[in-house]
């Protein structure tokens, strides 16, 4: 098994474990096809944070988008976040926002990399 750290050197600690926890099953050749098929699809939690920071001044619900909850995205869009009370707690909730889409990922990358082998 590759290590992790080498093939995703950016990945948040909790979303590390998940991952190594995925590829440990994997090939060498698996590895390396997961972990360019996941970097494609993963959310870095910068991005989430800065997207939530635009709905708080800007347009409600970017964040939600992002992560694939489109409903959620719609209906704060819709409400000016909750009346900016769902994009106050996305503001404090923002890693578990990106590491809950990013396991998401992680589980449809591993599974199209394994259909394929």
């Amino acid at each position: 098994m590759p290590n992790v750290l080498q093939l995703l050197p950016m990945l948040e600690p909790e979303e590390m474990m998940y991952v190594q926890n995925i590829m440990k099953d994997l090939s060498d050749t698996q590895a390396q096809q997961f972990a360019s098929v996941y970097l494609t699809r993963r959310k870095d939690t910068q991005t989430i944070l800065i997207a939530t920071v635009v709905g708080f001044f800007g347009v409600a619900g970017i964040q939600r988008f992002l992560t694939n909850q489109t409903g959620m995205g719609f209906l704060y869009l819709f409400t000016l976040g909750f009346c900016f009370i769902g994009t106050i707690i996305d503001l404090v909730n923002f890693r578990s926002l990106t590491l809950e889409y990013n396991v998401s990922a992680a589980q449809q990358s591993a599974s199209m990399v394994k259909s394929l082998s």
